[in-house]
């Protein structure tokens, strides 16, 4: 064997064995140690607390960056099947052919969830209807702006509870997701 593949390997084994290493000491940290972690390998922050969620993005990607991602051929297979995947499995090119995917950076603190911009979701509570207005960084309820439907699912009830699910945007994802396009 030459000297120059025995260097190549050599470089292989420790590049594997680091990304074990690296891999190995993931389990050990905390869930602001995950979140710190996942912006040097991502270059972005997470919005995830989940210490098991973050911990296979996080594998994930030391691996993909050890070992080099996807091949081209692959990438390309995947843009080819993309338009007729299920809506699901689309969201991050924007939904299909048919809609236009945001720029980067106007989705990187954006949630997934939420409903374009200008949408209007309605919720009816104890006889009188309810209308907030998405916007691009909040909502609008009443003239007043707010960043969290939790806080106006709170003013409209008088108790805590998830925006998402009072504004019933949970079950719509599911429901896109389950039963196609709508």
């Amino acid at each position: 064997m030459s000297q120059r593949r025995k260097e190549a390997a050599s470089r292989a084994r420790r590049a594997v064995a680091d990304v074990a290493g690296q891999l190995a000491a993931l389990r050990e940290m905390t869930v602001g140690q995950l979140c710190e972690r996942y912006r040097e390998v991502f270059g972005d922050p997470t919005r995830s607390r989940n210490k098991d969620h973050l911990h296979k993005k996080i594998a994930w990607r030391i691996q993909e960056l050890a070992e080099g991602g996807l091949s081209d051929h692959a990438r390309a297979r995947i843009a080819e099947l993309a338009p007729g995947a299920p809506v699901r499995w689309r969201s991050s090119n924007g939904g299909g052919a048919a809609r236009q995917a945001p720029e980067p950076d106007q989705m990187k603190d954006r949630d997934p969830c939420l409903p374009l911009p200008g949408t209007v979701l309605t919720r009816e509570h104890q006889g009188a209807e309810h209308r907030v207005t998405v916007l691009e960084d909040g909502f609008e309820y009443r003239g007043a702006r707010y960043r969290s439907l939790s806080k106006i699912a709170q003013e409209i009830t008088g108790t805590r509870w998830n925006g998402y699910l009072f504004f019933r945007l949970k079950n719509r994802a599911r429901e896109r997701g389950a039963g196609g396009e709508a």
